[in-house]
């Protein structure tokens, strides 16, 4: 609740306490507040008590903190079981290596194979050539969309009419 207020912030609230309740009055209230809050605490924590009891000794793990939506989601996502296969989808994606393979190909290099894929096919990792700047295979006839294709001769367009808009 009070994680994100620095020491600059205490002193300030600090300084104001004094100014606005004075010296005197300031040590009494501290009891008060701290009086009070003692007492919200144990309301609290009796009445989960009671819940507890009432709800019976199957819930006797129940937390209250998993009502809150973020926590519930969280404690299930994360939890040891993994039905979703998040875990598997998680190590399978390397970021480093997609945008390494992205700025290979925005600067028209061939990219490196790996040495898992070089592994499985059998052979030794053949160094990049960089005689080859195309990214497509020999054979295949899908487009390269990294070079510039030839602009058409645009139509010309009619009189732009003020009045028909």
């Amino acid at each position: 609740m009070f994680n994100d207020i620095g020491a600059l912030e205490l002193l300030t609230l600090g300084v104001l306490a004094v100014l606005v309740f004075g010296p005197d009055k300031l040590p009494k209230l501290i009891q008060d507040v701290t009086r009070t809050i003692r007492k919200i605490r144990e309301f609290s924590d009796s009445a989960k008590e009671d819940i507890r009891t009432e709800l019976g000794p199957q819930f006797k793990d129940f937390e209250f903190e998993d009502l809150n939506p973020k926590t519930f989601v969280r404690k299930q996502l994360m939890d040891g079981n993994d039905d979703l296969g998040l875990k598997e989808i998680r190590e399978s994606f390397d970021l480093r290596k997609e945008l390494s393979d992205v700025t290979d190909a925005v600067n028209g290099r061939t990219p490196a194979p790996d040495s898992a894929d070089s592994a499985a096919n059998g052979s030794a990792a053949a160094p990049a050539t960089a005689t080859s700047p195309s990214l497509t295979k020999t054979g295949d006839t899908t487009p390269d969309l990294l070079k510039k294709t030839p602009q058409q001769a645009q139509p010309e367009r009619p009189p732009f009419d003020a009045d028909a808009t």
